[in-house]
C-alpha cells in the first residue's frame, strides 16, 4: 500500500481572547438596541418597559447558564445546533439549528435597514439604496481580512456607544430633576393598571436586544482556551446587558412615564428615542446621538455577520450543507470566506424588505434556540449521570435549565401571529429538506466532525 500526503484542511484560527469574545457579544448585542424598541414596547406595556426587560433578562440568565454549561462540554462553532444534536439527536438538533438560521441570517439585514433609516434621516438626498450596500460592503470585508480585526473594531464602537448612552443617562436625569412633575420611583416597575400579558408581550420583542450572549458561543473554535474564556463571557455578556437595558429604560419611562408624555415628546413612537435626544439635550446632542446609532448599526452589523457566517460553517463541515461550499476556510486568512459573502448577499434583501417584515422572524429563531439549549442541559445530564461524576448538583443540571426552558417556551408562545407564521413555515421547511436529505430517514443525519475531543473534560472529575 502506498502511503499519500495530504493536505491538512485549512481550520479556524485561535487568536481571540476573553476580552475579545465579550465585546464581540456586547457588539452583537448592540446596546443602542434600547433606543430602536423603547417606544414600540412603550405603548404595548404602558409604560413598563424596564419591568418587561426584567422578565427577559430572568429568561436570559437561566438560559445562559445553560449555554456556559454546554460550551464547556462542546467547545464547537456550531452553538445551540451543535448541543442538540449531541445530548437529544441529530435530526432535532438540525430543525433547532435551521431555525436559528432565522435570527443569525436575518440580523445583518435588519443592521442594513437600520443604516439605511438613520442616514437617510441626516442625508435626505442621498438614495437609501447607496446606505446598505455601502453598510454591506464594509462589513463583508472587514470579517474576510480576519475575526481579530473584527473583533478590535468591536471593541473601539461599543466603548462609543457606551460612553454615548451613558451621557443620554445623565441628560435624561438632568431633564427629570429640572421637572417639578417628575420624581424617581419605582413606576416604571410596577403600577396598578400593570398587565402581566402586555409584560410578556414587551418581554419577547425586547428578547432581540440580548442575542448577543448566545452568539459568542459560535466563537468556541476561535478563542484561545474555550472552555474557561466562552462560558465566562457569557455570563459576562448577559449580565452586563441587563444591567444596561434596565438602566437607561429606567431613566427614559421615568421622564416619558406614559404614552401621552411620549407623544408630547416625539410624533413618531417607533422612532422616538432620537427626538428624546433632541428633548434632553437640543440639536447637538441629537445629531451626536444620531453618529452614534450609526455606529451601533456598523458594530452589530459586523458581530452578526460573523457569527452567522461561523454558524453556516459548523453545518457545511458536518456536511448538513454543501460541504465544499459552506466547510470552506480560506487558508491564509482563516476566515469562512464563502459564507460571509453568502450572507452579505442575504443582507442585500433589504433593498426590497421593510424592517418589521425582517424583525418578525428573529425572536422565534433565538426562542427556539434558547428553549432546546436548555433542554439539552437536561438531556446531557440524563445521558451521563450515570457513569460520570458532573461538576455541579442535580439541581444545577435540571431543575435551573427546566424553569428556563419554559420561560422561553412561554415567550415564544407570546410572539406575534406573523412571527409565528413565518417561523413554521420555515420550521416546515427545514422538516422537508432534512426528510430529503435523509432519504426519508433511512440515511442518518450527517455527524459533527469536532476539533475537540468528544470527552467533556471541564464536567469530570479528574481521575487519580
Amino acid at each position: 500500500m502506498t502511503a499519500t500526503t495530504t493536505a491538512a484542511p485549512a481550520a479556524l484560527h485561535r487568536s481571540l481572547k476573553q476580552r475579545h469574545v465579550v465585546f464581540i457579544g456586547l457588539a452583537y448585542m448592540s446596546p443602542f438596541a434600547v433606543f430602536d424598541t423603547f417606544g414600540i414596547v412603550s405603548e404595548a406595556t404602558k409604560g413598563h418597559v424596564p419591568m418587561s426587560y426584567i422578565i427577559v433578562t430572568i429568561a436570559v440568565l437561566f438560559t445562559a447558564f445553560s449555554y456556559a454549561k454546554m460550551v464547556r462540554v462542546y467547545p464547537s462553532a456550531g452553538s445551540a445546533y451543535t448541543y442538540t444534536r449531541r445530548t437529544i439527536a441529530a435530526p432535532v438538533g438540525f430543525l433547532v439549528g435551521w431555525a436559528a438560521l432565522l435570527d443569525y441570517l436575518f440580523l445583518p439585514m435588519i443592521n442594513a435597514l437600520l443604516a439605511k433609516i438613520y442616514l437617510s434621516a441626516e442625508f435626505p438626498d442621498v438614495p437609501g439604496w447607496v446606505w446598505i450596500v455601502g453598510l454591506i460592503v464594509v462589513i463583508t470585508a472587514l470579517n474576510i481580512v480576519g475575526v481579530r480585526i473584527s473583533a478590535v473594531a468591536n471593541m473601539i464602537m461599543v466603548v462609543f456607544q457606551a460612553l454615548l448612552a451613558i451621557v443620554f443617562v445623565l441628560l435624561t436625569m438632568r431633564a427629570i430633576m429640572s421637572d417639578n412633575a417628575l420624581a424617581f420611583s419605582l413606576a416604571p416597575f410596577y403600577s396598578m393598571n400593570e398587565d402581566v400579558a402586555s409584560l410578556v408581550g414587551g418581554a419577547s420583542v425586547l428578547a432581540l436586544a440580548f442575542l448577543g450572549f448566545d452568539a459568542v458561543t459560535t466563537l468556541s473554535e476561535e478563542a484561545i482556551e474555550p472552555r474557561k474564556t466562552v462560558p465566562r463571557a457569557i455570563m459576562w455578556v448577559a449580565a452586563l446587558g441587563a444591567a444596561f437595558f434596565i438602566s437607561v429604560t429606567y431613566v427614559m419611562q421615568t421622564l416619558v412615564p406614559d404614552l401621552d408624555a411620549l407623544k408630547a415628546i416625539t410624533p413618531d413612537i417607533e422612532g422616538a428615542s432620537p427626538y428624546i435626544a433632541l428633548f434632553i439635550g437640543g440639536i447637538v446632542f441629537q445629531t451626536i446621538f444620531l453618529v452614534g446609532a450609526t455606529v451601533s448599526v456598523v458594530s452589530s452589523g459586523l458581530a452578526s455577520q460573523l457569527s452567522a457566517s461561523r454558524l453556516l460553517y459548523a453545518m457545511g463541515r458536518d456536511g448538513i450543507l454543501a460541504r465544499k461550499l459552506f466547510g470552506y476556510v480560506h487558508p491564509k486568512l482563516g476566515t469562512p470566506v464563502i459564507n460571509i459573502l453568502v450572507v452579505g448577499a442575504i443582507a442585500l434583501t433589504a433593498l426590497r424588505l421593510d424592517l418589521n417584515a425582517a424583525t418578525s422572524l428573529i425572536n422565534f429563531g433565538a426562542f427556539t434556540a434558547f428553549a432546546f439549549v436548555n433542554l439539552s442541559v437536561v438531556a446531557y445530564w440524563l445521558r451521563h449521570r450515570r457513569h460520570e461524576v458532573l461538576h455541579g448538583s442535580v439541581l444545577a443540571w435540571t431543575v435551573v435549565p427546566g424553569i428556563g426552558f419554559v420561560i422561553n417556551v412561554w415567550l415564544w408562545i407570546s410572539l406575534d401571529q406573523l412571527a409565528m407564521t413565518v417561523g413554521l413555515i420555515w420550521a416546515g421547511l427545514g422538516a422537508v429538506y432534512l426528510i430529503w436529505l435523509t432519504r426519508g430517514f433511512r440515511r442518518p443525519t450527517p455527524d459533527v466532525a469536532f476539533e475537540e475531543a468528544d470527552e467533556p473534560m471541564l464536567v469530570r472529575e479528574p481521575r487519580a
